[in-house]
């Protein structure tokens, strides 16, 4: 590949995603605010930056993957932001899990521009984005996704555009909804198991097989019946997303219900100092409310 892509954020997601697509060979420079991170990339055969104007001097692409939406509202329209120097033409991909509203906000900066932008978050957390198998959930216009469609293609293994600009967002909302609940559903589904004498593995090992398998079930059963909870993805992110979601649900007036109750389990998780754990550690809060916290 001949196209030079600029690539701000080199944390747990993007530091895998920009080392992927230096191995697709694509002319990656990279910027991030931990020094630790630049010298992974630089190791991992990336170029590194010293401030986001760098990263993205003569790039064809810009590419963020963000904590947060002060972080991404920062980074693009901040002081020696995106925005101070990306030039018009250029395509603005953001890979962060975002409120719809701030990609809508880029997206209108961008409009202004003349620089084309996608939201497009990823699910399947760290393991993922090293495997290069993310799921993209991508807003905007159809264009400017097929002109992306490469690069979706080095860091995932399924990308679809699914509406206008923060439609990506929604769709990442809804997914990391049914995560967090079936995260709480297979660990109630151990607790039940465990406490009634049931050998836990071989009852996991059964629904995986059945109508209530799942991803969650296929990758982390045997971690959660170790109580290894390792993130791959942090409590404290899923927290975030939670917050995400209820705030979507009251913007446009929808009863969730179910959603409001994993968000109370999340936020129990890092009420008792489970905030760096994976989400799997949701095995611990059912523990814990059933009088049989992890030993």
């Amino acid at each position: 590949m001949s196209q030079k892509i600029g690539f701000v954020g080199l944390g747990i997601m993007g530091l895998p995603m920009a080392t992927n697509l230096v191995k697709a060979g694509y002319d990656v420079t990279g910027y991030d605010l931990v020094p630790a991170s630049l010298e992974k990339f630089k190791a991992n055969g990336g170029k590194v930056a010293g401030s986001i104007a760098e990263a993205i001097e003569g790039v064809e692409v810009v590419i963020t993957m963000l904590p947060a939406d002060p972080h991404v509202l920062a980074a693009n329209l901040g002081e020696g932001g995106i925005f101070e120097t990306i030039k018009p033409g250029t395509l603005l991909i953001d890979f962060s899990t975002i409120k719809p509203e701030t990609s809508q906000k880029v997206a209108k900066t961008g409009a202004e521009q003349g620089v084309r932008v996608l939201d497009a978050p990823v699910s399947g957390g760290e393991k993922g984005a090293i495997d290069a198998v993310l799921s993209i959930m991508v807003g905007g216009a159809a264009e400017d996704f097929e002109a992306a469609k490469a690069i979706f293609d080095a860091v995932g293994k399924v990308s679809a555009l699914v509406g206008p600009h923060g439609a990506g967002q929604v769709v990442k909302a809804a997914n990391q909804l049914v995560v967090g609940g079936t995260y709480g559903l297979v660990a109630e589904a151990i607790v039940l198991m465990e406490a009634a004498g049931v050998d836990a593995k071989a009852g996991l090992d059964m629904l995986a097989g059945g109508l209530a398998g799942s991803r969650i079930l296929e990758i982390k059963r045997e971690s959660m019946l170790a109580r290894n909870f390792t993130p791959g993805f942090r409590i404290d992110l899923h927290h975030k997303d939670m917050g995400i979601i209820l705030d979507a649900a009251r913007q446009n007036e929808v009863a969730l219900p179910f959603g409001n109750l994993v968000a109370a389990l999340i936020q129990a998780a890092r009420a008792q100092g489970l905030g760096d754990k994976d989400h799997s550690a949701l095995l611990a809060v059912i523990e814990n409310l059933s009088g049989r916290p992890t030993t």
